[in-house]
C-alpha cells in the first residue's frame, strides 16, 4: 500500500506545422533585411547565427511573423495556440481513444505568452471537459518547463489513483518576436520555431502493458539563487522600448554548471555500482591529495542509458552537453536532426527527439531515456523513462515524411 503508484507515458502526439510557413535561410535572411533597413551590422550578425545555428531549411515560424513587417498581434497569438494546441489535442485522443471527459488533470506551460481566460480554459472550453478537473497553467518557466509539468503531473498522480493527465508543451512566438537592434535579444529570433507536444499520462493498471513508457526517476535542479544564473535568460526591453528576450553570454557556462549540480543528484539513482565507486574515489582522492585544479570525475552515464534526449536549445547548447557527458555523436543525433528539423521548440523539443529514435525503430523494450530540459531561472531538469514494449516503427507522426533522409550532416557554416 505504500509502494508509490507508477505513472505510465501512455502516449503522445506533436504538432507539425502545414508546408505553407515554412521560412527557408534565404527568406529569412531577405525579411531581416528589410526590417533591419536601418541596422544592417545587426542583419549581418543574424546572418551569421544563423548560418551557425544548426538549423535546417523546414523549420517554421507563424503566418504573422512571416508578414512585412512582422504583426505581434494578440488575436493572432490566440489563432496559433488554437491551431497548435487543438491540433497536438485532437491526434492524441485519436491516437489513445481517451474521450475528453475522461481526463482528470491537465497541465499545460507556455513561457511568454499568458493571456485570460488561460489557455487550460481555452482547452477545456474546446473539448467541453467535466466540471472538476484540475487544471494549472504554467508560465515563465522557459525551455525546462516541460518536465516540470511532467513532475507536477506523476505529483498529483500518486494522490490520485485511477487517474489521467495531460500535459501540454507548447511556446506561442506570435507575440513574442522582437523587433529592436539589440544582439542579444535578436538571437531567439534566429532560434526559436513552432512546436508543441501533449503527453498522456496514467495511473490505471490497464496500460501497465500497453503503455509506451514507465517514469523512474525525474530530479529538478534550480539555481536562481545565483545572481549569474538568474540573470542569464530574461525578458527585457530595450532602450527603444521593444520587448524581447535577452541570452546573456554566461548562458553557456551556466548551463554547464546546473547540469554538473543536477547530475550530482540523478548519479546514484541510475548509474551502475562500479561508476559510482569510481567517483567517490576521485573525490577522496582529492581530499586528501588537495589537488582542487584537476577536472572532477565524470560518470560513463552510456552505461546507465541507451538513448538521451538533450534539450535542442541550439548548437552551442548541444556541444557543451556531449563534451560534459562524454557522449559521442550518435547519442546527440536525435538532439541534432530535431533541431535541424524543427528548430528550437522550447518545452517541446525532448519530445520530437523522442519521436525521432521511435521513427528510426531504434526503442526496444527494457531501454532507459534520459531526458534533459534547461532553461531560464537557470533550472535543469532530468527524467528518465524506461521503455515498457518493443515500439513500432510509426506510420504517421511529424517525423513520417523525412526520417528516411536523416541523419543529415550539418556543416559548421550553411551558406546563405
Amino acid at each position: 500500500m505504500s509502494k508509490p503508484r507508477t505513472t505510465y507515458l501512455v502516449d503522445y502526439a506533436l504538432y507539425k506545422s502545414p508546408k505553407s510557413f515554412r521560412v527557408s535561410f534565404a527568406r529569412f535572411v531577405d525579411h531581416t533585411r528589410i526590417t533591419l533597413t536601418k541596422e544592417p551590422k545587426s542583419h549581418n550578425f543574424l546572418e551569421k547565427i544563423l548560418q551557425r545555428s544548426g538549423l535546417g531549411e523546414e523549420t517554421c515560424i507563424p503566418p504573422a511573423l512571416q508578414y512585412m513587417p512582422p504583426c505581434p498581434d494578440l488575436n493572432l497569438a490566440r489563432e496559433e495556440a488554437e491551431l497548435l494546441i487543438f491540433s497536438c489535442m485532437d491526434t492524441l485522443f485519436h491516437k489513445t481513444g481517451v474521450d475528453p471527459k475522461d481526463v482528470d488533470i491537465l497541465i499545460l506551460n507556455c513561457t511568454l505568452y499568458s493571456p485570460t481566460p488561460s489557455l487550460t480554459a481555452m482547452v477545456i472550453n474546446k473539448y467541453k471537459m467535466r466540471c472538476n478537473i484540475k487544471s494549472f497553467n504554467l508560465s515563465g518557466m522557459g525551455c525546462s518547463a516541460g518536465l516540470i509539468s511532467i513532475d507536477l503531473a506523476k505529483d498529483i498522480l500518486q494522490n490520485y489513483p485511477n487517474s489521467n493527465a495531460i500535459v501540454i508543451s507548447t511556446e506561442i512566438l506570435t507575440l513574442n518576436y522582437y523587433l529592436g537592434k539589440e544582439r542579444a535579444m535578436l538571437l531567439p529570433n534566429c532560434l526559436f520555431r513552432m512546436g508543441g507536444a501533449a503527453v498522456l499520462l496514467s495511473n490505471k493498471r490497464k496500460y501497465r502493458r500497453d503503455a509506451k513508457y514507465k517514469l523512474s526517476h525525474l530530479v529538478r535542479t534550480h539555481m536562481g539563487s545565483d545572481d549569474k544564473s538568474y540573470k542569464c535568460v530574461s525578458q527585457e526591453e530595450d532602450s527603444e522600448g521593444y520587448s524581447g528576450t535577452k541570452l546573456s553570454i554566461d548562458l553557456i557556462p551556466v548551463a554547464g554548471e546546473a547540469l554538473k549540480t543536477n547530475i550530482s543528484a540523478i548519479g546514484p539513482l541510475v548509474l551502475p555500482i562500479t561508476e559510482q565507486f569510481l567517483f567517490v574515489y576521485w573525490v577522496i582522492r582529492n581530499k586528501i591529495s588537495n589537488s582542487k585544479g584537476k577536472k572532477p570525475y565524470v560518470p560513463d552515464f552510456k552505461k546507465a542509458f541507451e538513448h538521451f534526449c538533450i534539450h535542442a536549445g541550439g548548437r552551442a547548447v548541444i556541444d557543451e552537453l556531449k563534451k560534459s557527458l562524454r557522449l559521442t555523436e550518435e547519442h546527440v543525433e536525435a538532439s541534432r536532426m530535431a533541431l535541424h528539423r524543427f528548430g528550437n521548440t522550447s518545452s517541446s523539443s525532448l519530445w520530437y527527439e523522442l519521436s525521432y529514435i521511435e521513427a528510426k525503430g531504434r526503442m526496444k523494450k527494457g531501454d532507459r531515456v534520459w531526458q534533459i530540459g534547461i532553461g531560464s531561472g537557470f533550472k535543469c531538469n532530468s527524467a528518465v523513462w524506461k521503455c515498457n514494449r518493443t515500439i513500432d516503427t510509426p506510420g504517421d507522426g511529424p517525423w513520417a515524411d523525412c526520417i528516411d533522409k536523416y541523419p543529415v550532416c550539418i556543416p559548421e557554416i550553411v551558406k546563405v
